[in-house]
């Protein structure tokens, strides 16, 4: 598949980024929306915990017992891909980047086998043997073969993330009491904090006019709101995932739930106002995180004249504001 690496990144690694990239594809890892650096750093964690530095005949996997940490994952990325990932994204590798490798059984936690590692032994992440061997026949006469014992022997996580989503769709109650369906996903979890928890709390009186979802872009709208308002086309690139509307205060929530991109940053923020020269209503925007570390790691790229609440700490917010809220300290 085609994808941009960075350039900090070392031609052979770059190479060997794009072959794992190819081969989680052909096996059915979903990687269809994901980022370029997303991407990137999912095949660099499967290089890490299989311990490659140069060549995929390299891969160690479970039955050499050696595994890899979150923190020793980052360190070995630092040290061999050209990286520079700050050591708090710890959390990152396992929550992002391993993510869709554990699901599919190919990087596999040490705490589920018997084999314990030696540095950790409830922690730690190593490549499957049977996904290390596909990596050590690559290129070779054997590989058509390996593949396709490989298919054969798994379910595709594609099909099984479908059968999951169906299964797992995630209910949320709107304010009005009428209840809707997301697709599971941790980016439609905070979606549904935002709408149960932070309006009740922050957007009192608020309707809300608009939901998108992961799978279905308009899941829910309030068209003839939207037009009353003067609000932009629905089809825009710029809408975000929210939007609520209080009437008593002619106050209108844009309201991005985060995951990976898609905070209030300057350019986005100019871009969306400008699309809402004929809106009535005064606008908020509001960027919703998961965590605080979530935050901080990004808290460099929030617009001013801009809102965050983060779901863990759900009775605060933090404003990015000015004189605006001065006057509350008196």
């Amino acid at each position: 598949m085609k994808i941009q690496v960075s350039n900090n990144v070392p031609k052979k690694i770059a190479k060997n980024i794009k072959i794992i990239l190819s081969i989680l594809e052909e096996v059915g890892v979903p990687l269809k929306g994901l980022t370029d650096l997303r991407l990137q750093r999912m095949a660099e964690a499967c290089l890490a915990i299989g311990q490659i530095k140069d060549k995929l005949t390299d891969a160690k996997s479970v039955k050499d017992g050696v595994f890899l940490r979150t923190r020793e994952i980052l360190k070995f990325e630092n040290d061999h891909f050209g990286e520079n990932i700050s050591p708090g994204s710890y959390d990152d590798i396992r929550r992002k980047d391993l993510k869709l490798l554990v699901l599919a059984n190919i990087a596999i936690n040490s705490s589920s086998v018997e084999a314990k590692a030696t540095n950790d032994s409830s922690r730690g992440y190593c490549l499957s043997d049977e996904f290390a061997t596909l990596l050590k026949d690559y290129g070779t006469e054997q590989w058509q073969v390996s593949i396709e014992n490989y298919k054969a022997t798994i379910k595709s996580l594609e099909e099984r993330l479908k059968s999951k989503r169906e299964i797992e769709r995630v209910p949320i109650t709107l304010p009005s009491g009428e209840e809707i369906h997301l697709s599971y996903g941790e980016h439609n979890q905070l979606q549904k904090a935002i709408i149960e928890t932070f309006l009740p709390i922050f957007g009192k009186g608020c309707h809300v006019l608009y939901v998108g979802d992961t799978s279905d872009k308009f899941l829910y709208k309030d068209q003839q709101a939207l037009n009353e308002l003067g609000f932009f086309e629905l089809s825009h690139d710029e809408l975000p995932d929210i939007l609520a509307y209080n009437s008593k205060k002619n106050l209108l929530l844009l309201i991005e739930a985060f995951h990976c991109t898609g905070q209030w940053d300057s350019t986005r923020l100019y871009k969306i106002k400008d699309k809402l020269k004929d809106c009535r209503a005064y606008q908020v925007f509001v960027t919703a995180f998961e965590t605080l570390n979530q935050f901080k790691a990004h808290s460099n790229t929030i617009a001013w004249e801009t809102e965050v609440w983060i779901a863990d700490t759900p009775e605060h917010m933090i404003h990015f504001n000015g004189w605006k809220f001065m006057e509350i300290h008196r």
